[in-house]
């Protein structure tokens, strides 16, 4: 945009300046031509009056005394006929020359002169002028004057080199102006994108500031600090009543828990059904309830990194994914699961913490041993590439189709046949962590390979 405008204000700015230049310039040219002109014309006629009236050697003496000083002074050419094209005097010009023959010829019979239509910087080319001696029907002779237009061009050429420096001085003005113009203009609208992007990016209560710029942008300005403040606080009510929603309910669903389990040696056989129905749905339901806290937690801390750009966190993996291997390992056996770890090349390190790491493994590792099925291998790796950390936990289960793949990191969602297992929230809350840190949380399941999770950290 900026240098559109800049295109837009050089171009008038351009116009501008030409619209005066060029008219000078051709005034400048137009008047000093109109002055050779007039100097040479007079010439002409002083050579004529004085040939008119040279009726004897010492009129024809004073002729060529004039003519002689004229040349040697301006170095044109003259010459003087008669009527019968008989040279009467010469000086740096020859009355035989076939152009001065023609000149002759056109002043005999009255003919206009050729004129300089306009002299330029670059007109050095000589310019024949002639008139005749005597008037109307008593014609006695002609003058020929090679005219020498080099000191005329030299002056227009200095003329219009001032011209054209002023054009100059007024185009860098007003280029100078355009850029300051365009500043003006533009750097609030690059302040709002840039607030725009801090919203975008989770950053709460982005302000920019409305003191510059145009009357319309600083109400624009103004108006976005209140959508950002609106915005940022609307999330954090949300944040807030997810978490105070889920902790209030812990109590209820403690008490609700605490009753039935003191129900189970009352309940008759013909009740054991729907009694273990309504376990299985309240397991379901304090699952839901962690992962909603969870869920709270992962986006407070999100908007806390966003808002701070921490990047002094630092965590060496290795260890991190030998302590949770070990601690999952006995709800694997139970699963029917076999867990085991890739050799690292060498120290792994990411920019997180490692209760951030912690979570996400537990994450990945839950739903591994969950859904990748008694028999099963779930493996972990961990590796670098280009300046990022990665860790891969695969398994060799089921996998799912690639319609789903997409889905996983949906809210609640579940793939299907999966029954009550589950929130629905792990990987959301996975994939919203590792977003806030810069990173980013790839899902895959080529045929037969089962499901492959990588996860993308800075090192």
């Amino acid at each position: 945009m900026r240098r559109r405008l800049l295109v837009v204000l050089s171009a008038f700015a351009l116009a501008a300046v030409a619209g005066f230049a060029v008219p000078l310039l051709q005034s400048t040219a137009a008047g000093r031509t109109q002055e050779f002109v007039l100097t040479r014309g007079g010439d002409l006629d002083r050579f004529a009056a004085l040939a008119q009236q040279a009726t004897g050697p010492a009129g024809a003496g004073a002729l060529a005394q004039e003519v002689q000083a004229h040349h040697a002074v301006y170095g044109e050419g003259v010459a003087v006929v008669d009527r019968s094209g008989r040279a009467i005097v010469e000086a740096g010009l020859r009355a035989g020359d076939p152009a001065v023959v023609a000149a002759v010829d056109a002043a005999l019979r009255n003919q206009p002169a050729a004129r300089p239509v306009g002299l330029r910087p670059w007109s050095t080319a000589p310019i024949l002028l002639a008139r005749p001696i005597g008037t109307g029907t008593q014609v006695g002779g002609a003058v020929v004057l090679r005219a020498e237009p080099t000191a005329a061009a030299t002056d227009i050429a200095t003329a219009w080199a001032a011209v054209l420096s002023g054009a100059l001085l007024a185009a860098v003005a007003c280029a100078a102006l355009g850029l300051l113009l365009a500043r003006w203009v533009l750097r609030p609208i690059r302040e709002l994108a840039a607030g725009v992007g801090e919203v975008a990016a989770g950053h709460p209560g982005a302000h920019v500031s409305p003191r510059a710029g145009p009357t319309e942008l600083r109400e624009l300005a103004t108006a976005f600090n209140r959508m950002s403040d609106a915005v940022a606080t609307s999330a954090e009510e949300q944040r807030r009543l997810v978490a105070d929603t889920s902790h209030q309910l812990r109590n209820p669903l403690a008490a609700l828990r605490l009753r039935v389990d003191t129900l189970d040696p009352h309940v008759a056989a013909a009740g054991r059904t729907t009694y273990r129905n309504t376990v299985v749905e309240l397991d379901r339901l304090e699952a839901l309830l962690d992962g909603l806290l969870d869920l709270a937690s992962a986006e407070s801390r999100a908007t806390a990194l966003a808002a701070t750009a921490r990047t002094d966190d630092r965590t060496e993996l290795t260890a991190v994914v030998a302590e949770r291997l070990d601690t999952w390992r006995p709800a694997a056996e139970r699963a029917g699961v076999r867990l085991q770890e890739a050799p690292a090349p060498g120290p792994v390190g990411a920019a997180c913490t490692t209760s951030e790491v912690e979570q996400l493994l537990d994450v990945l590792l839950d739903n591994a041993v969950k859904y990748a099925g008694p028999g099963a291998t779930v493996a972990i790796a961990l590796g670098t590439d280009d300046g990022r950390a990665l860790l891969e936990v695969r398994d060799d289960g089921p996998g799912l189709p690639a319609e789903q793949l997409d889905q996983a990191t949906r809210r609640y969602w579940r793939a299907p046949g999966s029954g009550a297992r589950g929130s629905g929230l792990g990987l959301p809350i996975a994939e919203r962590l590792v977003t806030a840190r810069g990173g980013a949380l790839r899902i895959s399941s080529p045929p037969g390979t089962g499901l492959i999770v990588t996860i993308e950290l800075p090192a």
